[in-house]
C-alpha cells in the first residue's frame, strides 16, 4: 500500500531535479502532475466501469490508454518516450495529438472532457527519463482503492494548497471550512442543480457533492439525479484539470465541467432553462479580464472588477427563489459608481439575509478584508443579519501553519437558525443603508478610549520627540 505523500514528494522531487531542466517553477510542475494524475485516475475508472458494465469501452485508444504504455515499470521510456507524447515525427500522431482530436460516437461527452484536458495542458518535462520515473511513482497509487482515495484527498488538499500559492494569491484556492460552511448553509438538495461560474478546482461542487450524497441520496436513481446535477465553469488551465480530477475522485463519472471564460458567457442569451437553483462560488477579485469582455453586459453595470461582474452574471444565472452563497472582498462590498448600482440591483432583486464578515488573514497568504453573502432571489431585501467571525482565542492571525477550521463555526451554525443579537451579530434594515454600502461595521464593538487627557497626550508626544532629538544627537557624535 503506497504512502501517498512519499509518492507525492518524490514526483516534486524528480521534476525540479530534472536533467534536462524543462521544468521551471511551481506552476509548470502543477500542470505536469495535473494531466498525468488525471489520465492514471480516469484509466483506474475506466476498468472499474469495465468490470461493472459488459457494454462499456474506454474512450481512449488502447494504444494510449494508461494500463497499456505506462503501468509497466519497465516500459517505454527515454527518447522513446518523448516521441510517443510528443509525436515529434509527422504522420505519428503521438498522446497529446491523439487526445487534443478525441472523439467517441458512444460517449461523446468523455471523449469532450478528455480532449478539453489535453487542449489546455502542456508536456514541461525533456527528459523521458524523468518522465518514466514520474509514470513509475503514480503507478504506485491504486485510485480504486478506498482507502488510497481517502489518503490521497488529503494529499490533494496540499496540492491545492501550493496552487495557491504558486498562483495568483488566493484566485484559486477557498479554504475547505469555508466551501463547507458555505454549502451546509445553502442546503442544495437532490435535484437541484448547483453550478459553480468560477470553480478553481472545484472545491465547492465536490462539497455539494458530498452534502446532497450525505443527506439525501437513498437509491441508485437518487445518485442517476446527482450525477447530472453539477455544473462548473473555469478559464485557467491547470486548475480546469485539477477540478476535473476533483469531480472524478468525487464518483462523477462524466463531469458537467467547462474550460471556458463564464464573464463571456452571453449575458442576453441565459434564459430559463440554463438558469440553477444553487450557486456557490469564490468568484476572482482583483483579476484581470479580457478586452471589452465588460461589454457583454448591461451598461449600467459594466466595469473592469471580475468580481462585480460576476455578481451580475450570477444573478442572471439563478433561477427564481435560487439560492446562492458567494466570497466576496470588501471592495465589492462598499464604493461609489457602477459598484453601488451593483449593489442595488443585489439588494432589490434578491433577499440577502446574512453577511458573515472574516478577519483578514482568512485566505491566507492573501491579506483581503472578505465576507461571505448568502441570498435568494425573487424578493427584495428587508433587513440584512451581519455575523462577525473572530479568530480562535489567543491567535493573532491565519496562516499556512494555522488555517481556518470548520470546528470554529459552531457558534455560527448554532445561531443560525435561531438568531438574536449579541456581540458578534446585528441586523440593519436596508432603509438605513447610504448609497446601498454593506461594509456595516460591528456596533457593539467599544471604541478604544484614550486613557489621556488632550494635554497629557501633548506632553508624552513632546518628550517622546526630546528623547528622538537626544537620541539622533548621540548618533552625530
Amino acid at each position: 500500500m503506497a504512502n501517498i505523500g512519499a509518492v507525492i514528494t518524490s514526483i516534486r522531487n524528480i521534476m525540479r531535479n530534472e536533467s534536462g531542466g524543462g521544468i521551471s517553477g511551481d506552476a509548470q510542475r502543477l500542470e505536469q502532475l495535473g494531466w498525468m494524475l488525471f489520465l492514471k485516475i480516469v484509466d483506474d475508472k475506466d476498468k472499474e466501469l469495465e468490470l461493472l458494465r459488459d457494454d462499456y469501452r474506454s474512450v481512449i485508444p488502447e494504444k494510449f490508454q494508461w494500463r497499456n504504455w505506462a503501468a509497466d515499470p519497465e516500459g517505454i521510456t527515454g527518447d522513446d518516450l518523448l516521441r510517443f507524447i510528443n509525436s515529434y515525427h509527422k504522420g505519428d500522431e503521438g498522446l497529446f495529438e491523439t487526445l487534443r482530436n478525441l472523439f467517441s460516437t458512444s460517449n461523446p461527452k468523455r471523449a469532450n472532457i478528455i480532449r478539453e484536458v489535453f487542449e489546455s495542458s502542456n508536456n514541461y518535462m525533456k527528459s523521458g527519463y524523468g518522465l518514466r520515473k514520474v509514470v513509475n511513482k503514480i503507478n504506485e497509487i491504486d485510485f480504486n482503492s478506498s482507502r488510497d482515495k481517502q489518503v490521497f484527498g488529503t494529499i490533494y488538499e496540499s496540492i491545492l494548497v501550493e496552487l495557491r500559492d504558486a498562483g495568483n494569491k488566493g484566485e484559486y484556492y477557498t479554504p475547505r471550512a469555508i466551501t463547507k460552511l458555505m454549502t451546509m448553509m445553502t442546503d442544495p438538495k437532490l435535484g437541484e442543480r448547483v453550478l459553480d461560474p468560477a470553480s478553481g478546482t472545484a472545491g465547492f461542487l465536490t462539497e455539494a457533492i458530498d452534502h446532497v450524497r450525505d443527506n439525501y441520496v437513498k437509491t441508485v436513481e437518487h445518485e442517476r439525479i446527482l450525477q447530472t446535477s453539477i455544473t462548473g465553469w473555469e478559464f485557467k488551465p491547470v486548475p480546469f484539470v485539477l477540478g476535473l480530477t476533483n469531480l472524478i475522485l468525487h464518483e462523477i463519472e462524466v463531469p458537467d465541467y467547462h474550460y471556458i471564460d463564464s464573464l463571456k458567457v452571453e449575458y442576453n442569451s441565459i434564459g430559463r432553462k440554463d438558469q440553477v437553483e444553487v450557486i456557490l462560488a469564490n468568484p476572482p477579485f482583483g483579476a484581470s479580464i479580457a478586452d471589452g469582455v465588460e461589454t457583454n453586459f448591461p451598461a449600467n453595470y459594466r466595469c473592469k472588477e471580475s468580481a462585480d461582474l460576476f455578481v451580475i452574471l450570477m444573478l442572471q444565472l439563478l433561477k427564481p427563489h435560487g439560492r446562492c452563497a458567494i466570497v466576496l472582498p470588501d471592495g465589492s462590498i462598499t464604493g461609489e459608481g457602477v459598484k453601488a448600482r451593483i449593489r442595488e440591483k443585489l439588494l432589490t432583486d434578491c433577499n440577502l439575509h446574512t453577511i458573515i464578515r472574516l478577519p483578514q488573514s482568512t485566505f491566507f497568504p492573501a491579506t483581503v478584508s472578505t465576507n461571505l453573502l448568502f441570498f435568494e432571489k425573487g424578493s427584495k431585501t428587508k433587513d440584512i443579519w451581519y455575523y462577525e467571525h473572530k479568530l480562535p482565542e489567543g491567535q493573532k492571525s491565519y496562516s499556512k501553519t494555522k488555517p481556518i477550521q470548520f470546528e470554529e463555526f459552531e457558534p455560527l451554525i448554532r445561531w443560525w437558525n435561531n438568531r438574536e443579537e449579541n456581540e458578534q451579530a446585528w441586523k440593519v434594515n436596508v432603509k438605513d443603508l447610504k448609497d446601498w454600502d454593506l461594509d456595516i461595521k460591528n456596533p457593539h464593538e467599544i471604541e478604544e478610549e484614550f486613557e489621556f487627557s488632550r494635554i497629557e497626550l501633548v506632553e508624552k508626544i513632546q518628550s517622546s520627540q526630546k528623547t528622538i532629538s537626544n537620541l539622533l544627537n548621540d548618533l552625530v557624535k
